[in-house]
């Protein structure tokens, strides 16, 4: 399911959440780290680099989780010890993989759906059922994003999963072998 050494370590936050009952606390605090590595430009660069030794990682981190209200939780002190092993550079990696954990562990999935126009509640509702059943889950949450440039159809990333059945692509692949032919 996860690999590697973000795999590892998210393994190890994983079983730590769950031995202290706080697998949510500790999906939120992650969702709100992440949130911040997103919208920092800065925030990313610093865990990146190498230029900044592990105590000065471990400072500055101690003083933005505070600031954001996560000092002192579980996840707080996992983000000091991959800053004191020199890892903070992954901890992107280690956040998306604990997600998949926590996802497995309360029956989730995850899809991003592409569509040419918006959907009606009903075939939203009736796609995530589609979903659910495919993935073995116990339900899906869906993110729907329009794009007129696929002309028609749909785009569907279920997981590792991508089915594309946009008429852009069935367009582009009889132009392919069109070409081929002539």
């Amino acid at each position: 399911m996860v690999s590697g050494m973000a795999g590892r370590y998210a393994q190890a936050l994983f079983a730590l959440a769950q031995e202290r009952g706080a697998t949510e606390g500790v999906a939120n605090d992650l969702a709100t780290f992440a949130s911040m590595l997103d919208e920092s430009e800065d925030l990313r660069n610093f865990v990146r680099s190498p230029v900044f030794s592990a105590e000065q990682q471990s400072q500055a981190l101690n003083a933005l989780l505070e600031r954001a209200g996560l000092g002192g939780t579980t996840t707080s002190q996992f983000l000091n010890l991959v800053a004191a092993k020199r890892r903070l550079f992954a901890v992107a990696d280690m956040i998306r993989d604990f997600n998949v954990l926590h996802d497995h562990a309360v029956g989730l999935s995850r899809a991003a759906v592409t569509v040419a126009e918006p959907l009606k509640d009903e075939h939203v509702a009736a796609l995530k059922d589609a979903l659910a059943a495919v993935a073995g889950s116990q339900r899906v949450e869906m993110s729907v994003k329009v794009d007129p440039s696929i002309i028609g159809g749909i785009i569907v990333q279920l997981g590792s999963r991508m089915v594309d059945n946009s008429l852009k692509t069935k367009l582009n692949s009889i132009r392919a072998r069109m070409k081929e032919v002539g």
